[in-house]
């Protein structure tokens, strides 16, 4: 924790260290970076289908704060704290459609607006007011085929934070309104989340850990190009054409690999191919373990099989993934090394994401996103 406010820690990650190994594990910096990040920024949540019709619903969670989304009866879309305000209990769980949230524990009913409809035996209570116990609200949008959510209600508009997102997409040539939702990939890491996120962030170890991928993206340094903005970072790759056998037929309309990172956790890949798309996000649990969550999308008419291969190549890209950011999690752990030394071409998206966790935890300088 010394190392926390450090006045020379900026300058220590401008000239290529790492942040400190035991932010990776200490539970104190993970229960700051609870409220300083994760209740502060737009998160993915889950799909737009889901939440397709009035009545309808899913939990989910944005960092450690459990959310429920809805489509009130009138069609409008909501956000809520998913706690009771009687006793704390989650008040629903998974997806469907629901006249009402209902908490399972004592019954306080609560209307798709949030408003406190129902408390047992409140009538025996003098003064009790169902308007000063409302389910607490989050912010929602949409984005794409995706529902995103912000705990801090009165959070900055998430078009503020994702229009690079758009421009990217846009580039690949994937047309988002034609996409399918085709199945959900979860995972466990036993690795921070943040070591997770510098994963993904960087290509350095494509070469040698993901000769699968290499075998279809061109990950010449020379040609894999790499971009940050305020809130988001794209990695783009042309299709390899080598005439070498692939792990799926990399033939189709979208010619290249676009991967985009959302801070603080969310991932979109769009890969060579037919129309796709794979989003993802790494949930903390805990200092030194994450939850991974991968859903998958395709164009109409996507032959199934090829469908089969293409979800195999990302699941066996995420498999190596997960091998090496628990090795990264052991080695941080000894406490041995207290920073590593960062690239700064090659991991130069890695050093941007440890500046806005530097911000977020330290002095606030960087914007809420």
């Amino acid at each position: 924790m010394a190392e926390l406010y450090a006045s020379d820690l900026r300058e220590v990650l401008a000239q290529g260290a790492t942040l400190p190994a035991d932010w990776y594990f200490d539970p104190a910096i993970a229960r700051i970076e609870r409220d300083a990040i994760f209740a502060r920024s737009w998160q993915y949540a889950g799909r737009l289908d889901q939440v397709a019709d009035p009545t309808s619903y899913f939990a989910c969670r944005a960092g450690h704060v459990p959310v429920v989304v809805v489509r009130d009866r009138e069609g409008t879309l909501r956000a809520f704290v998913n706690v009771c305000r009687h006793r704390g209990h989650l008040v629903v769980e998974g997806e469907g459609h629901r006249a009402t949230l209902q908490c399972p524990y004592h019954a306080w009913t609560y209307g798709l607006d949030g408003c406190l409809r129902a408390a047992p035996r409140s009538e025996r209570e003098p003064g009790f007011d169902f308007d000063n116990y409302p389910l607490l609200p989050v912010a929602v949008d949409t984005w794409g085929p995706c529902v995103f959510v912000n705990p801090d209600a009165d959070a900055a508009p998430l078009a503020d934070v994702i229009a690079p997102v758009t421009a990217a997409v846009d580039t690949s040539g994937l047309d988002l309104g034609a996409l399918r939702f085709h199945n959900r990939g979860e995972y466990e890491i036993r690795a921070n989340w943040k070591v997770g996120v510098e994963n993904y962030l960087e290509c350095y170890h494509c070469p040698v850990a993901h000769p699968g991928f290499s075998s279809v993206v061109d990950v010449d340094p020379d040609r894999y190009v790499l971009n940050t903005y305020d809130w988001v970072s794209t990695q783009q790759g042309s299709t390899r054409v080598d005439g070498k056998r692939k792990p799926y037929d990399p033939s189709g309309e979208i010619g290249g690999n676009t991967s985009v990172f959302v801070w603080p956790n969310f991932t979109l890949d769009v890969i060579p191919g037919p129309p796709n798309l794979v989003v993802g996000v790494f949930l903390p649990d805990g200092p030194e373990r994450s939850f991974g969550i991968a859903d998958y999308y395709f164009g109409e008419g996507v032959d199934e099989a090829l469908k089969a291969d293409m979800v195999a190549f990302n699941e066996q890209v995420g498999n190596e993934d997960t091998a090496l950011v628990e090795g990264v999690q052991a080695g941080l752990g000894s406490g041995v090394v207290p920073h590593g030394r960062l690239l700064a071409e090659s991991e130069k998206l890695i050093a941007h994401f440890q500046r806005l966790v530097y911000g977020a935890l330290t002095d606030g300088s960087e914007r809420k996103a």
